[in-house]
């Protein structure tokens, strides 16, 4: 299964330039951006695959271009899809990525 290369390109230079480091890897048929091996973003196919915290699920599901990530059939918790429309700019990417960091520290913090 393919990804798109030109979004992961975009994501790799987008994350080079914070502060932290993150790691990458095969996952969904596509790859994903780990911040300490706990997943933030995501590519499968076109979409964007984004960890959101439980508490703006359903916030973030009212956004334009924005689905439940059904990969298994059944949605997955705390994960969306997000259309190609939908990060387009790299302000919207911006956004994306910063909210799966956000995902990853507060799982961080829970251990």
């Amino acid at each position: 299964m393919a990804h798109n290369q030109e979004l992961t390109h975009r994501l790799e230079l987008l994350i080079a330039n914070l502060p932290e480091q993150f790691t990458w890897k095969k996952m969904f048929g596509g790859v994903s951006f780990l911040f300490e091996g706990k997943m933030t973003v995501g590519i499968v196919k076109e979409d964007l695959v984004v960890r959101v915290i439980a508490d703006k699920m359903d916030e973030v599901l009212q956004k334009k271009y924005v689905r439940p990530m059904d990969f298994t059939g059944k949605p997955m918790k705390e994960f969306v899809f997000v259309a190609p429309e939908g990060y387009r700019t790299e302000e919207q990417l911006q956004y994306w990525v910063e909210l799966g960091w956000e995902h990853a520290k507060t799982k961080l913090q829970k251990k």
